[in-house]
Order: structure tokens, then sequence, then C-alpha cells
């Protein structure tokens, strides 16, 4: 029997920094350790290299029996080099706007992406042709990654998965319906979820909220967390010397609905109430907004605190990413958004088992994640009095006598969340649907190898 055929879509896919891209890469190599054949489409790299920012090194983590294909995409509103501009472009710059706004919108209802549509549902058609697709997952956002699945579907019946890793109508930080049922985007969530044999959110609130709205296809939907993709390697632990300051560290993107400055205030707060905290330092690793070039304001913040060991040391390479927490010995974990918004990285944070300092906006989800992690620590609110609180609760935490033995207790409470354990189950299910056993026989292996 051959291997069942899985066509995967993901804009944002290695060596692309952009958020959802080691869902996209976990995703692709759980269903390739599975047996599958897996081909992708996603966009060029020079999209990521020139405008989002990229980790080359990414790509080495792609398996090996992966088929990545590199769709054409343009994105004219992201060209900052004037003289490519069109001369018009140039002398009205405003006029320019508007009508390209319209010709993204003109074959699917989304700004930028809107026009990919056509690349990728002749790709997904070519391919199909090539060698027959027998389930095709998308990943969203951007939403038109939709389309290859409907294509393939309308086309030739092939079944297709919708992973919402964000949300489309509804805004995930503010709880707000963003596009009416009605409307362009309304209706064409409704044809794309309509049409799929199973539908992905990121955690149970998002589950909930799309079954209220979309009753008819409650059923298929399913909670697929994000999970980690793999333990911080026990060798790399270590104990924090007690004479040594203690490091505080941050991993991950910082936008402007994380509460940086939230926090800046209070760690200046605690470093007046805590003499552990007032000789620690605080070291922010990662992207300083959405694309390769830091956020003016953000940066800011970060400069305004450097009297106070506070230190920006910009991206790491996911390459590096157990070596870079191996160096901390608390976690910082801030996140803005409300009961929809839980990230990525809150899994991988608890895989390491260090204390872990959360700084979230009140009603975050990813306070339920944590809940139950022996070394969480959290801020209960944004004031500068809580924060510096939860900041030396998490400092007599590193310094316990007990260290090794409250690391291994935290580790396996977070075992759970292990990606892998998230996947298989669907990749199971879909194996069942396409008609096909398991060339392994058991569960997919660790999704990054």
């Amino acid at each position: 029997m051959r291997a069942p055929h899985l066509l995967y879509v993901a804009w944002g896919f290695p060596p692309s920094r952009t958020g959802g891209v080691h869902r996209a890469l976990a995703t692709v190599n759980a269903f390739a350790a599975d047996g599958w054949q897996v081909t992708v489409l996603t966009a060029p790299r020079e999209i990521f290299r020139d405008v989002t920012g990229a980790d080359p090194r990414l790509e080495a983590l792609v398996d090996e029996r992966v088929d990545v294909r590199r769709i054409p995409f343009s994105w004219p509103a992201q060209q900052t080099d004037l003289r490519a501009w069109p001369a018009w472009r140039v002398l009205f710059p405003r006029l320019w706007a508007t009508v390209r706004k319209r010709r993204d919108l003109r074959v699917f209802p989304e700004v930028g992406y809107g026009p990919w549509r056509e690349h990728l549902e002749r790709a997904a058609l070519a391919v199909h042709a090539e060698h027959p697709v027998d389930l095709v997952v998308a990943t969203t956002n951007p939403e038109v990654a939709v389309t290859a699945g409907t294509r393939l579907h309308e086309a030739a019946g092939v079944p297709y998965v919708v992973d919402y890793r964000d949300a489309w109508s509804l805004h995930t930080y503010s709880g707000r319906r963003r596009h009416a049922p009605d409307s362009a985007v309304g209706r064409w969530e409704a044809r794309s979820l309509a049409g799929a044999t199973e539908i992905w959110l990121v955690n149970e609130p998002l589950r909930r909220w799309h079954a209220a709205a979309h009753p008819d296809q409650a059923a298929r939907m399913h909670v697929v967390m994000n999970g980690y993709d793999r333990d911080l390697p026990a060798d790399l632990l270590r104990t924090p010397d007690p004479d040594a300051p203690l490091r505080f560290g941050y991993l991950g993107t910082m936008t402007h609905v994380v509460p940086l400055a939230e926090f800046v205030a209070g760690w200046r707060r605690g470093r007046a109430l805590s003499p552990a905290v007032a000789a620690a330092t605080a070291e922010l690793r990662g992207y300083l907004g959405y694309y390769a070039t830091p956020d003016a304001g953000l940066a800011a913040i970060v400069d305004g605190a450097a009297d106070t060991g506070v230190t920006y040391l910009g991206p790491v390479s996911k390459t590096e990413v157990a070596a870079t927490y191996a160096g901390f010995d608390v976690l910082l974990f801030l996140l803005g958004g409300g009961e929809y918004v839980t990230s990525g990285k809150v899994f991988e944070y608890m895989s390491t088992g260090l204390p872990i300092v959360s700084v979230l906006t009140p009603g975050c989800a990813a306070a339920e994640v944590l809940a139950g992690y022996p070394r969480w620590h959290p801020a209960p609110d944004l004031s500068p009095d809580a924060v510096a609180a939860a900041l030396a609760a998490a400092a007599d935490d590193a310094r316990a006598g007990d260290g090794p033995a409250r690391a291994a207790s935290a580790r396996e409470h977070a075992a759970r969340f292990r990606r892998d354990r998230q996947l298989q189950p669907r990749i199971a299910a879909l194996r069942a649907l396409v008609g096909a056993a398991s060339a392994t026989g058991s569960p997919a292996e660790e999704v990054t190898r």
C-alpha cells in the first residue's frame, strides 16, 4: 500500500521566524514520522529574509523526506526600496494604496495576501496531478491558505483540515468579532469550515467561540494545543550558584500587546524590595516587533531600563533555544490578551522545569495552561507591587535547596503538553479517514529531531 500523501499549506514556514512557524514545522515532521508523503506549499525565502525576519537554521530541522515548494508571492506594500516603486506610487502614494487594496481583495478577502490564492490553487492542482493528494492541512494565518484545500476538495473530493493557529473573524486580544457573518470574510469562512473534515483550534476557549459561531461544524472542531517540541536536555539544567546573581530571562517576540512597560516598572519595584532581585539581571531575547527592524517604541522601553540590569540581546535561533534556557535561573513570561490567548511559548517555558514569573493581562488564557505548574509565580495584576512580589517569590524558588527535585516535578507536569502528544490523536484519526494503516505501527516520533 502506498503512503498517504499530505499537502500542507503554510505561508510562514522555515526559514520564516513568523508566528506559528514552529507549529508548522512540528506538524509536517510529525506526519512524515508517521509515514506520510508530505508536500509543503509556502512562500519564497526572500519574503522572510527581507521583510519579516528569517532564521536559516530552521530549515535544517525540516524532515528530509518533506518536499517543500515555494510559491510566488508578491508583497508590494512592504517594498521599501523607492527605486522599485512605479512612478505613480511615488507621486500618489494614497491612491496607490487604495488601488492596491482593491486588487488584493478582488479574488480573496484578505489585504496583502488575497492574490496568493491563484498561485496556491494552481500549485495544489499541479501537485495533485503529479501524485494524488489524500489530505490537505492548511494552517492560518494568513487565511488564504485554506483556498488550496477548498479548491482540491471541489475539484477532486480531497478532504482538508483547517488549522486555526489564530482566528479570522474573532479578534483574539479584544474578544470582539472583527467580521460580520454576512461580510465577504464571513461568507468565505463559513464556506471553508463547512467543507472541512476537521477544524483545529489551539485552545478550548477558541473552540467554544467557533462552535457557537458555526454550530453545524462544532462536532468537527478539535483542540490541538501548540505544545512544545522537546525537553531541555537534563545535562543542561543547572543549580544556581549561591554566590552569583540570578539571571532572569525572557525568550519570545515582543510586540505592543506584551506588557513590557509594566514588567519594567515591576522590575524596578522588585529591586527595591528584594535583595535577590536587586542583584539579578533580566535578559530579553527575541524580536522587538513583528518585522526584522526593531520597533522604536519597544526599543525605547528596554533602553530606559538599562540602569536596572535589563538588557536586550536580540533574537535566538531555534537551534540555540535549549542552550539559552539553560543559561537562565528564572523565566519571565510576558503576555497580553484575554481569554482566547495562550501563545506557544508557555509550553516551551514549562518544559524547562524552571521557575516562571508570569506578567499577564488579567483574564489571559495562558494562566489556565500554567495552572498546576509547581514553579509558577503569577503576578495577580499588572501593578508594580504585584509584579515585584512575583519576582521575589521566583527568586526564592530558584535559591531553594531542593532545586533539582522541584525541576523534575515541574517537567513531569509539563510532559502532557509535548507537541507530538497533541498531534498524534489527530494524525491517527486522519489516517483512518484516508484508509491508510500506520506505516510505523506506533505513535509519531519526537517532532523536531
